[in-house]
């Protein structure tokens, strides 16, 4: 038998890049840095790049904006490119947009993510972009969905980056999805790693009470 026949082909490879978007101000935290936050020692940007590089997502823009400096030194060495948002009290659809100025036409998908996501890992990156694949014919933007709330990140199709660059700022992230709601799938998830990010210390202590420990480094502990 000829070997090319007893197994299915194996699925065309989408070129997938990402926007990682880490220029907050993070003001309900004390301005301290959510991303800089460790997991097992791990700063949590430096977990998300991680991640995605596992998974195969690249090229990767990390936009940058407050506390630039220490930020950018915990993903130094990684294969992403940075770009700083000049405006870092501008609203977070500005920062999108400088992101996906940076990367190249010709993806597949984009995907967006924050860098703080504590749950986030290659499991969860790896399924968003099965669900992207296997997503309803005519939709072109895949958000999770978990227990009636949206979650993060997001994968959107090349097509739906042009636009978004087109209409500028305004017209990014979750301007387009409220636009187009034709071409956004739900997609249904019961994985609550996608709904669980980090803006308070409450938030932190409520990890704490699940065994998921994060530390501040040590200049930044309250």
């Amino acid at each position: 038998m000829d070997p090319s026949l007893s197994h299915p082909p194996a699925p065309e490879r989408l070129r997938i890049g990402a926007v990682l978007l880490a220029a907050g101000a993070a003001s309900r935290m004390g301005h301290r840095p959510k991303s800089l936050l460790e997991r097992d020692g791990v700063p949590l940007i430096r977990r998300q790049v991680d991640a995605l590089a596992a998974a195969g997502v690249a090229p990767v823009v990390v936009v940058l904006g407050h506390y630039r400096a220490r930020v950018g030194a915990a993903i130094a060495g990684a294969d992403v490119r940075c770009v700083v948002n000049p405006d870092a009290q501008a609203a977070q659809n500005v920062s999108l947009s400088l992101g996906l100025r940076e990367l190249p036409d010709g993806l597949d998908g984009v995907l967006v993510t924050l860098a703080d996501l504590p749950l986030i890992g290659e499991q969860e990156i790896v399924a968003l972009l099965a669900a992207f694949r296997a997503r309803p014919t005519g939709t072109r933007f895949v958000r999770p969905w978990v227990d009636g709330q949206p979650g993060h990140p997001v994968l959107f199709d090349g097509g739906v980056r042009q636009e978004m660059l087109a209409a500028g700022p305004a017209g990014a992230g979750p301007a387009w999805a409220a636009a187009h709601p034709e071409a956004v799938h739900r997609w249904s998830s019961a994985n609550h790693h996608h709904i669980v990010d980090i803006d308070t210390e409450e938030d932190i202590d409520r990890l704490a009470q699940q065994g998921v420990a994060l530390h501040w480094p040590g200049d930044l502990t309250p």
